[in-house]
Parts: C-alpha cells; structure tokens; sequence
C-alpha cells in the first residue's frame, strides 16, 4: 500500500474504458507474483540447502532478506510513486523484480543468492505499493468493492498457490535445475507484464508537492540492520559482545529516527501523530507481533517436515494445502459474517483458537514423535489455519477503524511495512528458537530426526507466546469494526 493517493478521479469516458479490466489484471497478476515468491521459497529451503550448502544463517537471510527489503522500501516505494508516476514506478519495480528474479535462478552459491533475494525485495517495494493505488485511481468509488474482493481472493489464492507451486517446481527438477525454477518461473510473467503494463496502464501521480525523506530513510534502515543482522548471525557466532552492542545501538538509532520525524516538516517518512491513536497503535503492536510468530512457523515448519522428518518437498507441500484452505474459508467468514456482529472479539477469537491449533501440534510432536504423518498432522493445522483467517482479513479494518479518512493512505502503507518488519524479525528468531538446537546435527547423524522434531516442539512454544501477546494487545483495538474508509482519489 502506499501514502493516500490524491490524482483526480477518472472521468465518466475514462471509468467506461474496457482497457481498464486488463490494467487490473496486469497490476494483480504483479502482486500475485509477489505473494507466491514470498511463500514458494520456504518450501525450496531444504533443496538450496543441499545444493549450494547454504549455512542456517544464509537460509534466514535467502527468505528474511527478502521480507527486511520490501518492508523498507514499502512507503518510500509509495512515495515515489506518487512523486514521479505510479505507472512509471510499477513498470521499474516489475522489471527490477524479474531481472533479480533471473538472478536468483542463475545464483552459484548462497551469497549470491542472499543479495538477488535482496534485489528482488527492493523491487517488489518499488512495483507493489503502486497496485492498490493504481486501482484506487483507475476505478470510480461504485467499482472499487468489487475490485478490492477481487484482489483479497487473490490473496487467498497466493497463499495457497505459493508452496504447491514451489513443492512442484521444486519436485519435478526441470531440465535438472533443482529448486532454481521456482525464481526462473517469474521471467516470461514479468516480461509479459512489462509490456501489457506499458500499454494498458494509464499514469498518475499526486497533485501534492511530496518529496523522498532521505534522512528518515536512511535512519530506519540502519536502526533495523543493527538489529536484524545480530539476531541472524548471532548464534552461528556465539554470541560475542558486538551482537549485543550492535543490538543495542539499533534501538539508540530508533530513538533518533523518532526524534527526527517528529520535527521533520514537509514529508515524512512515517506521520507519528498516528501513533496518538490507541487503536492504531496497538494494531500496529499487533501485526508486528502477529508477523514475527508466523515469520517462526513457517519456516521452522517447512525445515521441520522435510529435513527432519526426511519427506520430500510435494509431500511437504502438500501437508500444507488443508492449513491454507483453513485460512481461505475462515477469512472469507470472518469479514462477511462474524466481524459485523462481534467485532473486536472475532480477532481475539482467531488469536486463541490459533493458539489451540499450535498447543495440539506440540502434543502430537510429542506423542507421536518422528512417525508423525500428514493426516495426523491434518486437525492441528485446520485450527490452526482456520484460527489464523479470523485474523488476517478484518485486521487492517481494525486498526484503520478509527483513523482519519485522510491519513488511511499513510496509515495503510505503515501497516504493511510492519507486517513485513514482523515476518523479517521472526525470521532473525528462528535462529534462537530453532537453529540453536539443529545446527550441528549431521545429516547422516541417526537421532536427527528426533533433535528436528524436540526443536520444532520448541519453537511452537515461541508461536504460543506470540500470540498471547497478540490476544492481550487485541483489548486495545475498537469494540465495533467497521471498513475503513478510502483515501478521497
């Protein structure tokens, strides 16, 4: 998402023009592409682990480096797409995406690859934050509820699509490239969307005088490094007094990142009267803590049944499709059913029932141990997806419900920042919840995978914990959601 778009509303020939449904679709088929590439290489890890030898960290760093990059980038990228043209930045962001994509296809080795995954991050900030808007300003207000469901089934269908696809991709080792065509599959859609996007996309930029805030860019980015980088590197390491300093440091570097958008004139790069609002707040608190527990889960989860368990990757893959199915079905209840009744509840409802979902999942880690299959697998995760989709859908309504209508642009885009910052700091975690206890377990060890399975029945009690937390900071948010309202085009 980005800062709350304020070109002039498509006029009555413009709102009839037929070219507009294919722009939609160009711009959907992008964030698609997105949405699968966040979720399609968790599933790969174990492959790129065996084939490039890649260590625990520069796993963290192949999918939390993606998350960390895009969450950066997400409203500058929207700034400047309001400054200098969304079609125009989209267009970029959507090149970038598929020439980084091609390099990580092409990558000889875990380096490599860690700095494509952070090439394609930069881009998806730069092309993903134009979507939204650019249906905001291509579509008149009567059509926007219909385009805007559309787009949520697409998010729906990315989250499933995503690790099937790439068990697929992954299983079939096409022309023997191993796990290198789940990034090579992005080529021909990105080229396609390059050139329909050319045509068919109609340009627009803000009438507001809005420029990049450098400093303030600058300042989030060092303060999340200094963070990020320890909590990756750290236990690898050992633990030596610099992972703390540094940790340290980055929460001062926060500090003065506040101190300077609260003084900055102009266009910051974070409005922090929002932060007066309690229910923004807290939902802010929420989604960060919401996306740091999934950011554990998923990863652990995916390392857990295939270099653990030993099940190869469509086996994998599949064991997923009843948890996202979960997820799918409850999301579409909660926004049309049960969010106009309860409200605030629905959420807290989703947090605990999730929480259920997790608590059996340790049980039967624990019970059954390394024989665990699929279908015994299958109960924890339908509570857990379907306690997860109560959450996901009517989030962002809470937290925008009492925003002013003219700040739900900017208030919009911090959301999705902090989801990403979420699910890039969870990632740093699974380096203390996780690979503390796997890391120096050989493949060839014979307890290997009863270590896996004690590790991941561990790392699920950091998921508990998380979302505790986000049960608790839900009290916060308004008793009574309703949908936030859009942005005046």
């Amino acid at each position: 998402m980005t800062i709350a778009p304020t070109a002039v509303a498509p006029t009555a020939s413009a709102a009839a023009d037929r070219r507009r449904w294919l722009a939609l679709a160009v711009v959907m088929t992008a964030a698609f592409m997105d949405l699968v590439d966040v979720t399609i290489v968790n599933i790969a890890v174990p492959s790129i682990q065996r084939d490039t030898g890649a260590s625990f960290s520069a796993v963290q760093w192949i999918t939390g480096g993606y998350a960390l990059a895009f969450a950066l980038g997400l409203i500058t990228g929207g700034r400047l797409g309001d400054i200098f043209g969304r079609k125009r930045l989209f267009l970029l962001g959507i090149a970038g995406f598929t020439v980084a994509s091609a390099l990580c296809g092409l990558s000889a080795g875990p380096d490599m690859l860690v700095v494509s995954r952070v090439l394609q991050g930069v881009a998806g900030a730069m092309m993903v934050p134009q979507v939204l808007s650019i249906i905001h300003v291509t579509f008149p207000a009567e059509e926007r509820g219909k385009v805007f469901g559309m787009y949520g089934a697409m998010v729906g269908l990315g989250a499933v699509a995503g690790p099937l696809l790439g068990a697929l991709l992954t299983q079939w080792n096409l022309f023997g490239l191993e796990w290198r065509p789940i990034f090579l599959v992005n080529l021909p859609i990105g080229i396609a969307g390059l050139a329909l996007g050319a045509r068919f996309i109609t340009e627009s930029k803000s009438r507001d005088a809005l420029r990049v805030d450098v400093v303030g860019t600058v300042l989030a980015t060092a303060g999340l490094l200094l963070v990020l980088f320890p909590l990756t590197q750290g236990e690898q390491l050992g633990w030596p007094l610099w992972t703390f300093v540094s940790m340290a440091v980055g929460v001062v570097v926060f500090g003065l990142f506040i101190a300077y958008e609260r003084r900055k004139a102009g266009s910051p790069l974070v409005v922090l009267e929002l932060f007066r609002i309690k229910s923004f707040a807290a939902g802010i608190a929420v989604q960060l803590v919401f996306g740091a527990t999934t950011g554990i889960f998923f990863l652990i989860w995916t390392l857990y049944m295939q270099a653990g368990l030993g099940w190869e990757t469509l086996h994998a893959g599949l064991t997923a499709v009843p948890f996202s199915l979960a997820v799918g079905g409850a999301a579409g209840m909660s926004v049309a059913l049960l969010v106009p009744r309860f409200g605030r509840k629905v959420l807290q409802g989703g947090a605990l029932v999730m929480k259920v979902g997790v608590l059996i999942y340790i049980l039967l880690v624990s019970w059954l141990g390394t024989g665990i299959t699929t279908w015994e697998m299958v109960p924890a995760l339908l509570v857990m997806g379907f306690g997860m989709g109560l959450i996901i859908s009517p989030i962002t309504d809470a937290i925008l419900s009492d925003v002013p209508p003219e700040h739900s642009g900017s208030a919009s885009g911090l959301i999705s920042t902090v989801q990403q910052l979420g699910w890039a700091f969870g990632l740093g975690l699974v380096s203390v919840a996780f690979f503390g206890a796997v890391g120096k377990v050989s493949p060839a060890a014979p307890d290997r995978a009863a270590v896996y399975s004690s590790a991941f029945g561990n790392g699920l009690w950091w998921v508990v914990g998380g979302l505790t937390l986000a049960f608790l900071l839900m009290f916060a948010l308004p008793k009574k959601i309703r949908p936030a309202e859009q942005p005046a085009a």
